[in-house]
């Protein structure tokens, strides 16, 4: 039996369509803290990531499970990672495999890395099989590092000349699948990104548009204007800061490993924006 936390997500629902072309729906668990519809056959279980005892609920008979990182940040994002792992000890889980960041480490300047590496040291903790995918940033997000700048001709964003080795959640979550239904990545991390690292001056020119590097405060400040969370602004600073100290740049073939195949390239996806 298989199970998905954080089912009802992007990446949860993406593996979930992958994994139904290689098991029967009955063999897998859609973990989530609020209920939406899932593919027919699909057992559907209800859990907040602040309670163990749901988490053991909805862990029972799980033999291979797929932690997505939690949404929350900071303290409240690492209890919940760590109530996930507990629960997993407890029920007799057989198999973690995670999804974190590329390269943690503790002085990232990444504040979310902090998490992935307390999750991936609580997992290695608990003497259960693992597989690690530490992922570079989503091609996804670009829409919302671009803004408008596609119509405006222009793009301002505080990136430095950092680089990222953009890689596809679809790519992420056919690889999920694969190593969920497989034999053979037990005790292994891989670390998840693009075949090329791009700057934000690179990926303007992709995109026929100009680029501008501005301080932090000009992304602070938009998105206060847009009565963004705090906690939010503040991870999203210290991402900008990951990128422009090359935190994201690493680039490794571990996709391709998984995949069997080339992993969909950054210029093709720019070319669907």
């Amino acid at each position: 039996m298989i199970a998905i936390t954080g089912a009802n997500g992007n990446l949860g629902k993406a593996t979930i369509e992958f994994l139904l072309k290689k098991v029967k729906p009955e063999n897998i668990i859609a973990v989530m803290r609020n209920p939406v519809a899932m593919p027919e056959g699909i057992q559907v279980r209800l859990a907040d990531y602040e309670d163990l005892n749901a988490l053991n609920a909805a862990f029972k008979g799980v033999e291979r499970l797929l932690q997505i990182s939690a949404t929350s940040m900071g303290e409240a994002g690492i209890r919940q990672e760590t109530n996930v792992v507990r629960a997993a000890i407890q029920q007799d889980v057989k198999h973690i495999v995670y999804t974190g960041s590329i390269r943690p480490s503790a002085v990232a300047n990444f504040y979310a890395t902090h998490q992935a590496l307390a999750t991936e040291r609580a997992i290695l903790s608990s003497g259960i099989t693992y597989t690690f995918l530490r992922n570079s940033l989503y091609m996804e997000i670009m829409p919302l590092f671009i803004g408008n700048a596609l119509e405006a001709g222009h793009w301002e964003y505080p990136a430095g000349n950092g680089k990222v080795s953009f890689v596809s959640r679809m790519d992420i979550a056919e690889a999920l699948a694969n190593v969920l239904t497989e034999a053979g990545h037990e005790n292994k991390q891989y670390e998840i990104s693009g075949s090329k690292a791009y700057t934000f001056a690179d990926t303007a020119k992709l995109l026929n548009i100009t680029y501008a590097d501005v301080p932090n405060v000009y992304l602070e400040k938009g998105m206060a204007a847009e009565h963004l969370p705090g906690e939010l602004i503040t991870c999203m600073v210290s991402m900008v800061d990951g990128i422009k100290a090359n935190e994201f740049a690493y680039v490794e073939k571990d996709l391709e490993y998984l995949l069997r195949r080339k992993p969909q390239s950054f210029e093709q996806y720019l070319k669907t924006l």
